[in-house]
This record gives structure tokens, C-alpha cells and sequence, in this order.
């Protein structure tokens, strides 16, 4: 292992120590330490960050992430080794357009938990494993990597909660979940513990070898199940992600609330902890994102707000 590369790893072990994920900073990092290495440099500096940043033809705004994602590291290990340089924070502009929602509809949500129930091999436990990790991300609106953490103890079966233990910001909540998906949960780990009898690993959700699944590995099955769907997102959007079942989530409750007359505004807050936002204007962004729900919010200042307000 190089000097940089050390130092980029002992840098993203000690932010994750503080409760960051940091998935795809890492991932960037550890691209940019591979670029260093090729053009042989063995210092970090403002030039080599930039051709990095703007390398693969990058849009503005992904060169602008990648810029600050090695400017991070850079104020970092400047400490360990001086000659480090730090890159401007206003070195390259590219503004963040938040993507909107992929407006996932029932009949997509159910095709895609009957082509994961139909996932090779069918003896084995990937049908099982994918299909009711999908539908609990639809049922709940949890995140993926939230998922994928829940340990076996993680689950109170009596109660119908989720303990969600590392959220986002190393964040804890206590997510409640419908009888139904304690149900389907419950069928899931029944059929776990018969192909693995004895465990590897704490893991909820398991793969076929019995250890704790990959994101990346989880990412490309929905994928692979997506395309299979044939599934075509309208003009000018790209293809749905997984994360977009979080969205749907969200999304289908508040036109809820607002179809059934109730009081979004007091309301949110309550959603904006059951997902584990860290603020309520995370929340409300879903009221500009989606045309529905700002047809909807419209309508309802028009008509003088929530009738259950007084």
C-alpha cells in the first residue's frame, strides 16, 4: 500500500468513526488515489484534483462533487504532509440539481417483486432474499444501506418495529412496520435459516454464500430485474433507481394526506422522522419534485388550507 493510499484509507476510517457512510466518497477517493498513482505523483495537488475532477467527461456538477470530495481529503492530510495541496472551494462551479423521483406506480412495484421472486437459482435463497428486500423498501420507504444493516436482533418481532442502528449521520430511529411486512419478514427468515443453519454473519438479509449482502452487488440485481421489465422512464428522465422506492414512499403518503383532507403541514414532521431526515425541508422538496403533490398543495391554500385547521 502506497503512502497515499494509506493515508486516503486512515482519512475515511476516521470520518466513518464519526458516523459518516461516506459510500460514494470513498469510491471517488479511492479512483482519484489510482489516477496519482498513474501520473506517478506521490503529493496531492490543485492541477492533478482538476484533471481528475473533470476527467471521463464529468458534467459541471459531478466535477465540481468530485473536486470537494478530494478538497476534503486534501485539509486533511495537509497535516501530515504540508507540501498537500488544498484545492478552492470555488476552483470549478457546477450546481446540484436534486433528480427527481422516478414516479414508481403499483403494477411496476408488484412486477418487480414477481420477477425477483423468479431470480435464478430457484432452489436457492436469492428469490426469496431479493424479493422481500425490495418489498420492504417499498413498504417502508427505509433506506438501501439501512436494509442491508439490519442485523437478525434488529427486528422486534412483538412490537412490529425496525431498529434502524446506523442511519444516515450515524442517525438511530425506530421505524414501525405493518403486519403484513412483519409477515413476509417473518416467512424471509424462516427460509434463511433453512438453507443457513448456521449463521455467518448477524445479517437480516443474506446471500447465497450466507454472508451480508454488497450494495453494490444488491444495485446491480435490481438492475438486472429492472431491464428485464422493460421498464422506460418519461423523456428527459434517466432509468429508476432503487433509491426511488424511498421516494414512492414518501410520495404516495402525502398524497394521501392530502387527499384525505388531513393536516400536511403539522403532519410532516412525523415523516420527516419515520424516514430519518434530518430536516422537515426534506420532506417539503417532494412538494416541488412532484407535480401531483404541488397540484395538490396548490389547491389546497386555494381553498383556504386543511379543513381540519382551525
Amino acid at each position: 500500500m502506497t503512502r497515499l493510499q494509506r493515508a486516503a484509507e486512515e482519512y475515511l476510517a476516521i470520518r466513518r468513526g464519526l458516523g459518516y457512510l461516506l459510500r460514494d466518497q470513498g469510491h471517488a477517493l479511492r479512483h482519484f488515489i489510482v489516477f496519482c498513482e498513474r501520473k506517478r505523483a506521490a503529493v496531492v495537488t490543485c492541477d492533478l484534483a482538476v484533471q481528475w475532477a473533470v476527467s471521463a467527461n464529468a458534467s459541471s456538477a459531478r466535477a465540481a462533487w468530485r473536486l470537494q470530495v478530494v478538497r476534503a481529503f486534501a485539509r486533511h492530510h495537509h497535516i501530515a504532509d504540508p507540501r498537500t495541496e488544498i484545492p478552492s472551494a470555488n476552483l470549478l462551479s457546477g450546481v446540484y440539481h436534486r433528480r427527481a423521483p422516478y414516479p414508481f406506480t403499483d403494477s411496476e412495484v408488484a412486477a418487480l417483486l414477481r420477477t425477483a421472486r423468479q431470480l435464478p437459482p430457484g432452489t436457492g435463497l436469492r428469490p426469496q432474499t431479493y424479493a422481500t428486500l425490495f418489498g420492504l423498501l417499498a413498504a417502508t420507504g427505509i433506506r438501501v444501506g439501512e436494509a442491508l444493516a439490519l442485523d437478525r436482533a434488529d427486528i422486534d418481532w412483538e412490537m412490529g418495529l425496525l431498529v434502524i442502528r446506523r442511519g444516515k449521520f450515524g442517525k438511530a430511529r425506530v421505524v414501525p412496520i405493518h403486519n403484513s411486512t412483519t409477515g413476509r419478514l417473518q416467512r424471509y427468515e424462516a427460509e434463511r435459516d433453512r438453507v443457513h443453519q448456521t449463521p455467518r454473519t448477524p445479517a437480516f438479509f443474506v446471500s447465497e454464500s450466507g454472508g451480508r449482502l454488497p450494495y453494490r452487488t444488491v444495485s446491480a440485481m435490481f438492475r438486472k430485474v429492472r431491464e428485464s421489465l422493460h421498464i422506460r422512464p418519461p423523456a428527459g428522465s434517466r432509468y429508476p433507481r432503487l433509491h426511488d422506492l424511498r421516494h414512492r414512499f414518501a410520495v404516495t403518503t402525502l398524497i394521501r394526506w392530502y387527499r384525505n383532507g388531513e393536516d400536511v403541514g403539522r403532519r410532516s414532521p412525523v415523516l420527516s422522522t419515520y424516514l430519518g431526515h434530518t430536516s422537515p425541508a426534506h420532506t417539503y422538496w417532494y412538494l416541488s419534485a412532484v407535480p401531483e403533490l404541488l397540484c395538490l398543495a396548490t389547491k389546497r391554500l386555494e381553498s383556504g388550507g386543511s379543513r381540519h385547521e382551525n
